[in-house]
């Protein structure tokens, strides 16, 4: 059987008993693994029981196709149903799995995949039996990341802004075990029953080098020279690259360079509060004036990689002067 959507979630909460074995595949590796966790549950709380739960490789169900057969009619020594978990399928065990289904007893065979084709063998394998089941597992949906958000840091009595929710959907969702490892630090730092605003969202989940540098390039496109002194002494403290610096600052003169006064001209940014900064740069920075200060920007790298001179001075010199009210 194939579950998707729905019908998978409502597996999930309430797996079907004639089903023997589940596949779960995709390429968010995390969502497998979680979804992995939550079947076994089912079965055997206790994930760490060795009694009832077995753990095979693909490679090892592959070289010994018995052994997978053999764990799916052992019993346990102290009772209870078992779940045998098979890490790392591939279609090379898709024969080990149907002879593993022939055999006699009432273990769940949970097997863990990276992203199948739909002509994979192993896929076609559960797809085909009316016990065993197929589940995709792919990355969030910005609706479906939204709501593991608002659940996980609910389960904590912890509200979120909806700034905040913007910021975290446009961070997270790559890989549900990453997802749910930051939501932890997040709600560890603003602590049950607080609230996720973003600069609590930003200190915990953002990465800080990038954040750095997202500050240094809108403050030197703005003109803030004291927030550009500030995020630049933030910035080489915590031991970042002039040139990498320049270069981030040069890709976003040419973004303003080719949208020539019109904000709509530029991919929107997901936070209501940077698309209303980037439409006054995109205002303060029409054409010839952003190609002026490309022109300042390029040689300023060629100068940092060529002549030996202090690259942070270089750097910290030619930002300083986009930044200023007479030359922004």
């Amino acid at each position: 059987m194939k579950f998707a959507g729905a019908r998978a979630a409502a597996f999930l909460k309430n797996p079907d008993p004639g089903v023997r074995a589940v596949l779960l595949f995709g390429p968010d590796a995390g969502l497998v693994r979680e979804r992995a966790d939550i079947l076994t549950r089912h079965v055997c709380p206790d994930l760490a029981d060795p009694f009832r739960i077995a753990e095979i490789t693909g490679s090892a169900a592959v070289s010994d196709p018995a052994r997978l057969a053999d764990e799916m009619a052992a019993i346990s020594l102290m009772g209870g149903r078992r779940v045998i978990r098979l890490r790392d399928a591939g279609d090379g065990a898709a024969a080990a799995v149907g002879n593993a289904l022939a055999a006699p007893g009432d273990a769940l065979l949970v097997a863990e995949a990276g992203d199948l084709p739909v002509r994979s063998a192993l896929r076609k394998l559960f797809e085909s039996r009316d016990d065993a089941a197929a589940i995709g597992c792919y990355p969030d949906t910005p609706r479906d990341l939204a709501d593991v958000i608002r659940t996980g840091l609910g389960e904590r009595r912890i509200t979120v802004t909806g700034e905040a929710l913007v910021y975290l959907v446009d961070r997270l969702g790559g890989d549900r075990l990453v997802t749910r490892s930051e939501l932890e630090k997040l709600a560890l730092y603003v602590g049950d029953g607080g609230r996720v605003d973003l600069a609590a969202a930003k200190i915990s989940v953002g990465d800080s080098a990038d954040l750095s540098l997202d500050d240094i390039v809108y403050a030197a496109a703005e003109g803030d020279a004291a927030a550009l002194e500030r995020a630049l002494f933030r910035s080489f403290a915590e031991g970042e690259n002039p040139v990498r610096i320049l270069r981030a600052v040069q890709r976003h003169f040419q973004m303003l360079h080719l949208a020539d006064g019109r904000p709509e001209a530029v991919r929107a940014p997901p936070l209501p509060s940077l698309r209303e900064r980037l439409g006054r740069q995109v205002r303060r920075w029409p054409a010839a004036r952003a190609a002026a200060a490309l022109d300042a920007l390029t040689e300023a790298e060629l100068t940092a990689k060529r002549t030996g001179a202090p690259q942070e001075a270089i750097c910290r010199r030619v930002l300083l002067a986009l930044a200023r009210p007479d030359l922004g």
